[in-house]
Order: structure tokens, then C-alpha cells, then sequence
């Protein structure tokens, strides 16, 4: 299981040395990309197997049995999917075990010695999980016993300090690396909140595109069933305006520089009136005058005549 951080690249390391080849596993959502995981197994030179485990990781997102960490990170349920998918393709394939880069007392939650049980046993292959960092630590498995892998050859790492890792990547010639806490946006405090408002205010189930717009822009709460996305810059509305449908409304001030203001699943005319004021507020118009807004998904487009909403009101309707 290759993340591209420099532990699971260290994991891949150990285990070559003894002569074992090593194929790459890395995993996929609207959260974390394998981006990391692809080009860290093209520095090493080794095959690797990318699975998107969205339609798995959603219903657990929702209500994950150990909790979030301090954001909206269900590391420990999240680490035994992907070791329990991970198992699927070792048994589908005769490979012969699977290899992870955690290492005991890494992290608090999810990497404890309690923790590292409970993602084995939620995979259904815990005997056959290796880690290679930490194993003389941990109990002997299968792997080990049958002599498929030799146990003194593996290493007694724990704790938070990275000294040996350092170490080890000198010896390895390893320069290259992802930092140990990067590429899962559920650990990011910004991206939870909006992602805990969807949550608490959309009945049907979340689409990629939904997860999609919590990455952009600023995101406003205007009532109950309602929020929009303000873009905050060109990039921003660029790719606002492509995740629009044909369900959604849409504002842009007409004679100024400003954002394109996305109202997913539309709305009544007061609430279109409301957000267009919000769109002049976050414009380069002026702030105390009428001004055009183009209400741009509606056909024949029509223009409403607006002042700005003030600050005090927008500043109230923040998410983040």
C-alpha cells in the first residue's frame, strides 16, 4: 500500500532487500488522489494497481463506526477499507501478503498499537499484513512464520520522531518524498466544515460534483435547503461555471469585474434577489447604487437590478 509518503516508500525498500518483488496499491476518492502514490512507484520502479473506492468510502463517510479524528477524517475506518480492498486483490491475484508503511505510535489515533489491530481485523486478512518499520514490534504473522519474509530482517521503529526514517533514506538514496500529513483534504478544518454543512443539509446522497464545490470558492448558507458558491478568483469561476448543471442558477454583475455566484438546484426569486446583492458585494461595483446582474443559466437570461448586500449580512452567512 503505497501512499508516497517516505514511510511507505521505506516499507517498499525493506522488503526488496530480501529479494521479494513488490507490486504498488494505491487508492482513489474525491478526497485524496493517487497522484502521490503514482509517481512515488515510478521512482521506484515497480508495477502499481490504482482502485477508486468512492461508492465504498461515502456511506462510511457518513457515519464511520470509530469516530472522526479532529476534522473529518475517519482514519481508522478509512485504513480498513483500504487494507480490506487490498486483501480482495492479494487473494484475486496470489499475491502473498500485503505491506504498509505504518509505524507503531506514528499517530495518535490511527496508528496506536489498539488502532493498528482494529484496521487489521476490519480488513478480514489481519495475518497477513506486514510493516516492515515496525514489525519486531508487533505479533509475528503468517508471512513470517512460513518464511515468505524474514522477521530479524524487518525493523523496531515507534514513536513520532523521524530520525531513523531520515536515516534509512539516506542509505536508500531517497531525496524525493511526500510530506508525512499531506493529500487527504478530510484532515483540512475549511474543507470538514463545508463538508459536515453538506451533510447536515442535503437529503439525498452527496454526488462527486457536490465534493467537487466544496473545493471552490467561499461558500455561504442563505437558508435551510439553500447555499451558494461565491468564486474568489478567475480560476475559481472557471471551473464553477463547468461543475454547473442545468439545475442550477447562476449570477455575474454585468458591467464589472466580480465572481460567478453558483446557486445549486436554483431557488425562489427572493433568494435570487439575496444572492445577487451578494454578488455585487464581493464585486468590484459599486456598493451604493442599483446595479445589472445577469441571472445567467435562465433562458432567456434575464437581468435583475440589485444593490449590494452588506457585509455584516454576508459575513453572517459564511461557512467558511
Amino acid at each position: 500500500m503505497l501512499s508516497g509518503g517516505l514511510d511507505s516508500v521505506l516499507a517498499v525498500k525493506v522488503i526488496e532487500e530480501q529479494g521479494i518483488d513488490v507490486t504498488a496499491m494505491t487508492f482513489e476518492t474525491p478526497f485524496f488522489s493517487a497522484n502521490r502514490g503514482r509517481k512515488s512507484a515510478e521512482q521506484l520502479g515497480i508495477p502499481i494497481i490504482v482502485i477508486d473506492i468512492t461508492d465504498d468510502y461515502l456511506p462510511m463517510l457518513r457515519n464511520p463506526r470509530y469516530g472522526y479524528g479532529r476534522n473529518m477524517n475517519p482514519c481508522i475506518d478509512c485504513h480498513g477499507l483500504m487494507l480490506k480492498k487490498s486483501g480482495n486483490v492479494m487473494r484475486e491475484r496470489g499475491f502473498d501478503f500485503i505491506v504498509t508503511g505504518e509505524v507503531l505510535g506514528q499517530r495518535p489515533m490511527s496508528q496506536n498499537r489498539q488502532a493498528l489491530h482494529v484496521v487489521a481485523k476490519l480488513s478480514g486478512c489481519e495475518e497477513h499484513i506486514v510493516r516492515p518499520l515496525s514489525a519486531q514490534l508487533l505479533p509475528e504473522t503468517i508471512p513470517e512464520k512460513e518464511g515468505k519474509v524474514v522477521r530479524m530482517r524487518l525493523l523496531d521503529i515507534q514513536g513520532r520522531g523521524r530520525k531513523r526514517q531520515m536515516e534509512l533514506a539516506d542509505r536508500y538514496a531517497i531525496s524525493e518524498y511526500s510530506t508525512p500529513a499531506g493529500g487527504c483534504q478530510l484532515t483540512d478544518p475549511a474543507f470538514s466544515k463545508r463538508l459536515r454543512d453538506l451533510l447536515d443539509h442535503q437529503d439525498q446522497p452527496p454526488s462527486r460534483r457536490d465534493f467537487e464545490l466544496l473545493k471552490q470558492g467561499r461558500h455561504l448558507r442563505l437558508s435551510e435547503k439553500v447555499k451558494i458558491i461565491v468564486g474568489r478568483n478567475r480560476l475559481d469561476n472557471g471551473v464553477i461555471e463547468q461543475l454547473a448543471v442545468e439545475t442550477d442558477m447562476m449570477c455575474k454583475v454585468r458591467d464589472y469585474p466580480g465572481p460567478t455566484v453558483l446557486i445549486p438546484g436554483g431557488c425562489d426569486e427572493k433568494t435570487l434577489v439575496k444572492a445577487a446583492g451578494i454578488c455585487i458585494r464581493y464585486s468590484d461595483a459599486p456598493k451604493d447604487k442599483n446595479v445589472a446582474v445577469s441571472s445567467a443559466m435562465e433562458i432567456p437570461i434575464r437581468i435583475l437590478d440589485v444593490e449590494a448586500a452588506d457585509r455584516s449580512e454576508t459575513d453572517n452567512l459564511v461557512i467558511v
